[in-house]
């Protein structure tokens, strides 16, 4: 090959692996947010797990992508090892959808109508739409199609360049010597794999076989083990993801390799051992960019319907293979992913669970506070605290999170999702330190063996049992997103104010009549001010999932056209709480 050549050829390559990655990209933005996490959420039994991870691969053109989504989610707890097996075994059949992509730019017309097959005409007309699409700024499915069609188009022109630049190696002597060595099934894995983890690309790889491939010299005999030595090359990436991973998420990076490594010795011993039974024909086939890409498929799903049945066998290895450490590394509680950062789909799902997590201790701490005032122990107590100072790290970390998220490239949603996140964050930590505050006022009380009369014992159990009921409905309403279920929390939130105002006015009057004394009287007053400021950032919580339904409003204004008779629920509501927590 002349200079030249070789490099018209590298450009070509250049050109393959930039459209294909703008073609990849654009099909995952135009697939919308719910494709990432659809993966996580759907792969709970093996099938689902293996039709989705080829899914998923098919649309993002990338079996290291998938995996390297996978390992993220084992890592962060998200999913098991065992479920990630699945997973990235439907990666590795996904990604051969690839290659027939890539024979779109071999095909040829004729003459007259026939002509538009041809791959100059079918890229010209295809990176024009592209262009038409990718002007219209003000539609954002029109870009995302736009980047498709121009990728594709970059794709198509790239294999075109690459088959021009190889075209003539047919002709050489030591050309068609080297295609003829690759007929040895362990030089040509080898060598398979070489070049793959060169490229960083399975797809890549296949694309370079296929350009190769018309030159006339690549046979059956030397195909089927380059290809065989592509699907060990593409575990290169997904084991280099899992650098600073936890031992269950370096597990998950090694599933691709060992089940590369083990389909491709069960594949190849059934195969060469048939050959060299029945002496197949097709061995000196000679192969085109279309039989190329059959082979690839055919051979992935050999090793998916192979491998399939040994999961077991799969997860024991990596497990043999990569043991816990003697100290029994212990996970953080909490574990946020950086990995989701490029895939903000997986990051705001991973950063939702954390939350509900996070608003869970919350209500726990609550529950076990108020049950300080009816039964104090020291063990209950210690447990609120340590509650406590779980939340302020989760708010530590989630913010951060978050806020590393916020600058990545999101749709208008995921930054409404993301702003709602960092706003309810803090309601979430500040009622877990009320919740602290209580536990504290009940140990002063028990420390100094002081007791409220009876009058406002009632009073204190009826307005808990209102907070209670509110704290309930906010989480509620923010883990799943119910705008209705979050409007019925501004109409408690009222109550409890009115409540607590009149508890107060009531605990004077107590006091008046010589019920009671002035430190009981503080520590009484800590504790209705404590549980009035939970309400107030239940009302919060509710009011961020009502403004994710209804888009932005100015929060004053909206409470305030509630209490004026702004929606008609409010008022029933409002009447039906005050009668339910009368005093």
């Amino acid at each position: 090959m002349s200079i030249l050549e070789i490099v018209t050829l590298l450009g070509g390559v250049a050109l393959f692996l930039f459209g294909m990655t703008k073609m990849g990209d654009g099909l995952t933005k135009l697939s919308g947010s719910s494709l990432e996490p659809i993966l996580y959420r759907l792969s709970g039994t093996p099938m689902k797990a293996l039709l989705l991870g080829t899914g998923v691969t098919a649309v993002i053109q990338s079996s290291s992508a998938t995996s390297v989504m996978a390992v993220g989610f084992v890592n962060s707890g998200m999913m098991t090892v065992r479920q990630s097996v699945h997973v990235i075994l439907g990666a590795i059949l996904g990604t051969s959808i690839t290659g027939w992509v890539i024979c779109l730019s071999y095909l040829e017309g004729g003459s007259g109508i026939s002509s538009i097959l041809s791959t100059s005409t079918l890229t010209g007309i295809v990176a024009f739409a592209g262009m038409v699409f990718r002007m219209n700024r003000k539609n954002e499915r029109n870009m995302h199609i736009g980047d498709i069609l121009m990728g594709f188009a970059i794709l198509m022109f790239g294999m075109h360049t690459m088959s021009g630049a190889v075209s003539g190696l047919g002709e050489q002597p030591w050309f068609t010597n080297m295609m003829l060595s690759m007929s040895h099934p362990l030089l040509g894995i080898l060598v398979g794999t070489a070049i793959t983890a060169v490229l960083q690309s399975a797809s890549a790889a296949v694309g370079i076989l296929q350009a190769l491939s018309v030159t006339g010299a690549l046979q059956f005999d030397a195909a089927l083990p380059l290809l065989m030595g592509i699907n060990i090359g593409a575990a290169l990436p997904v084991l280099l993801s899992a650098v600073g991973a936890t031992t269950k998420g370096k597990r998950a990076a090694s599933v691709y390799l060992v089940e590369a490594i083990l389909g491709v010795l069960g594949c190849a011993a059934l195969f060469y051992v048939a050959n060299a039974l029945f002496h197949f024909k097709m061995m000196e086939n000679v192969m085109n960019p279309f039989s190329t890409a059959m082979l690839n498929t055919l051979f992935r799903l050999a090793n998916l319907l192979l491998i399939a049945p040994l999961a077991d066998v799969v997860e024991a290895v990596v497990t043999r293979a990569i043991p816990e450490t003697e100290t029994k590394e212990q996970a953080p509680e909490l574990q946020l992913e950086e990995r989701f950062l490029a895939h903000p789909a997986l990051a705001l799902e991973q950063s939702r669970i954390q939350i509900n997590e996070m608003a869970s201790k919350a209500q726990t701490s609550f529950r076990l506070a108020v049950r300080l005032l009816r039964e104090y122990d020291e063990e209950t107590f210690q447990r609120v605290r340590q509650l406590e100072e779980e939340v302020d790290r989760y708010e530590d970390l989630l913010g951060s999170y978050m806020l590393q998220l916020s600058g990545q490239k999101l749709t208008e949603k995921q930054s409404e999702e993301v702003s709602k996140c960092l706003r309810t964050l803090s309601d979430f930590e500040r009622i877990s330190d009320h919740a602290r505050n209580i536990a504290e006022s009940s140990a002063e009380l028990h420390q100094k063996l002081l007791f409220f009369s009876a009058g406002g014992t009632h009073d204190l159990s009826v307005l808990i049992r209102a907070v209670t009921d509110i704290l309930k409905l906010a989480v509620e309403a923010y883990r799943t997103d119910d705008a209705a279920l979050a409007e019925k929390v501004e109409p408690l939130e009222e109550v409890i104010d009115f409540l607590c105002d009149e508890i107060k006015m009531r605990q004077v009057e107590r006091l008046q009549h010589g019920q009671g004394n002035i430190l009981q009287n503080f520590v009484f007053n800590d504790l209705i001010t404590n549980l009035e400021r939970i309400a107030d950032h239940c009302s919060n919580l509710g009011l961020a999932v009502v403004r994710m339904d209804e888009g932005d409003f100015e929060t004053h204004q909206y409470q305030e056209s509630l209490q004026e008779g702004a929606d008609p629920e409010f008022s029933p509501l409002f009447l039906q709480y005050r009668k339910e927590y009368a005093l």
